[in-house]
């Protein structure tokens, strides 16, 4: 959130590989022919029957009719951040035989080779950026190999690639068997939404099915899973399938899992749909000073902006009225605290903002963690508020290189956060409003990236608050993520939205309530939250923040959320009846701006 006008904060995660990262050696030949008792033992090489067969990473293959060398059909891969859109197929081999791989490519670089050969697993690569170019490797099997993986894949953020006709010529294997009925299904984690399975690897599998209640609801490539969408505290019934070329087995035995009770929502007590606001109550900028008890009472949260700490890593917060010098028009101590009081008994809640623009605010030490806690307490006290808002921008939150599990954070910095709002949680009880307005960068950035990422070289902070979202979902009331002052962010459909339209809030809120798997990796997947914990974060005026976007965009918006109405092209992953409402940048820019953010959220919801 921003003192000031505008500025757009957005750092560059990778830097563009150079083709000697890539490496020499591609290697283009003709395929030699094939002996008369050679067979292609490849299924679906011409992708004629879709990706039947075919397995690619985070949903980065699919299939197009132009351009294609032979048929009708084409793979077409397409590489995001972590993901170098990798498909690969298993497919049944002899041993100790001789295989030709080979496939029509276009793109630069593209990647054929096979793993899994019991002798030497081999690759060749092209760049091909104009006439389709053919890919040709050969291997010979081990003694004991009955299966290979054959595979074809791109490179870290170059365009799409296409590939056709791929054969994998040599003596046919035998055939193909469903594979065994899945054992050890079990839970690995529950929150009041989301239930983490896992289950023992079976032979010959390609892939996994979980089921709930009968129902398939979801994938995976390994043996674990996470069913996210979930209500808070409701018994389900869970079982898993495996499939390959041949079918799919039975299904496993079930496993019953009860999630745990939900957090926000419930003692906090706000109506089933709420307007929140930040109130510049520390400062002045163009806006002008707006009093407390001048807030309508269309604001159903007061978010306080900010207490700012003494120095970035002591943890001590500080908060005080903006200075008569400043805010001429400002109101008394006690004339503030009693339109605090009257607000609260109006059914409002008001809380303390932490953090900001310009709030640095970094617990890297046990003694900033307790610090927070012991000065957060005093504002909290002083001023009878109902709760924290956490606002950590900039370099607040990052995490250490190595710290790449968002459900096992190690990082300082976010550990000591986690920790100190738990303790004020439980100081304060099921009563204690806990919201967070979080950038982009930090949240929906991490489908991509997270951290330094696995090779280094990435911003540390991208997707830094998804370990403190995971850790306090039972706990969090509302997440109102900026859906402003952002580059574009790559949604669950695997393309970029840019902000300022329906579309980005559409696609944005979506991955917050489907779940999405960070940087790409399916075992580790950030669960959605209730979509009673979710409210849309825009700025209330063009002269708030970059991303401003019009009544008549927010409410289609709106309508595609909660009603699957108005969604463009954006598909969303469900119907959200309960999404929770709106956040804006400011009560003080809205106020400038003749309340077109308030009286718009009103005339919608039937205030």
């Amino acid at each position: 959130m921003e003192r000031t006008g505008p500025t757009v904060r957005f750092s560059g995660l990778l830097a563009t590989c150079t083709a000697a990262v890539l490496a020499a050696g591609a290697l283009v030949a003709t395929a030699p022919a094939a002996s008369a008792a050679d067979v292609d033992v490849a299924r679906n090489g011409g992708f004629e029957a879709g990706l039947d067969g075919w397995s690619c990473t985070a949903g980065s293959g699919s299939v197009v009719s132009t351009p294609v060398y032979g048929g009708t059909k084409a793979l077409k891969g397409t590489p995001a951040g972590n993901d170098n859109a990798k498909c690969s197929q298993a497919v049944t081999v002899k041993p100790n035989s001789r295989y030709t791989l080979s496939a029509w490519v276009q793109g630069s670089p593209v990647y054929l080779g096979a793993t899994g050969t019991g002798t030497t697993d081999v690759s060749t690569w092209t760049q091909s950026t104009g006439a389709w170019k053919q890919l040709t490797t050969s291997f010979t099997t081990g003694p004991s190999t009955t299966s290979v993986s054959v595979y074809t894949h791109g490179w870290y953020g170059t365009p799409a690639h296409y590939v056709d006709d791929l054969t994998l010529v040599g003596p046919g294997g035998d055939p193909v068997v469903v594979p065994a009925v899945p054992a050890g299904l079990r839970t690995t984690a529950i929150t009041s939404s989301s239930v983490a399975l896992s289950w023992n690897a079976v032979s010959g599998a390609t892939g996994y099915n979980v089921y709930r209640g009968g129902t398939k609801v979801a994938s995976a490539t390994g043996p674990s899973a996470t069913v996210t969408g979930l209500t808070a505290s409701t018994a389900y019934s869970f079982q898993v399938t495996a499939t390959n070329a041949a079918g799919e087995s039975a299904k496993s035995a079930a496993v019953t899992a009860t999630t745990t009770a939900g957090g926000g929502g419930g003692d906090t007590k706000l109506p089933p749909r709420a307007l929140v606001g930040y109130l510049h109550s520390s400062f002045a900028n163009g806006s002008g000073y707006t009093r407390m008890a001048d807030v309508p009472d269309s604001w159903d949260v007061i978010n306080l902006a900010f207490g700012e700490p003494t120095s970035v890593t002591s943890g001590d917060i500080r908060f005080s009225l903006c200075p008569v010098a400043e805010c001429p028009n400002v109101e008394s101590e006690a004339e503030f605290k009693a339109a605090i009081k009257a607000k609260q008994a109006a059914g409002k809640k008001v809380l303390i903002s932490i953090g900001g623009q310009n709030g640095q605010v970094q617990l890297a030490s046990t003694a900033a963690r307790d610090a927070f806690v012991t000065s957060v307490s005093k504002i909290i006290d002083t001023y009878g508020l109902d709760g924290l808002d956490i606002d950590f921008e900039g370099h607040s939150l990052s995490l250490n290189t190595g710290d790449t599990d968002f459900r096992a954070p190690t990082s300082p910095v976010i550990v000591n956060l986690i920790s100190a709002v738990k303790t004020l949680k439980a100081k304060y009880g099921s009563g204690f409003v806990l919201t967070m307005a979080p950038e982009t960068f930090f949240v929906q950035l991490g489908y991509q990236f997270y951290g330094s990422g696995p090779w280094g070289g990435q911003d540390p902070r991208a997707g830094a608050y998804l370990p403190v979202i995971h850790a306090l979902r039972d706990d969090l009331t509302l997440l109102h993520v900026q859906d402003y002052n952002s580059g574009p962010i790559m949604g669950l459909d695997n393309q970029y939205h840019s902000m300022g339209g329906a579309d980005f809030h559409i696609a944005m809120t979506d991955m917050l309530l489907a779940g999405f798997p960070v940087a790409g990796n399916t075992s580790r997947v950030f669960p959605g939250l209730r979509p009673d914990q979710v409210a849309i974060g825009l700025p209330a005026s063009t002269q708030a923040g970059n991303g401003h976007t019009s009544p008549a965009e927010v409410n289609k918006a709106l309508n595609c959320l909660i009603k699957k109405t108005d969604c463009g092209s954006y598909q969303t992953h469900g119907t959200w009846t309960d999404l929770r409402g709106l956040m804006t940048w400011s009560i003080n820019w809205d106020r400038f701006n003749n309340w077109e953010f308030s009286r718009n959220f009103d005339s919608y919801f039937g205030s």
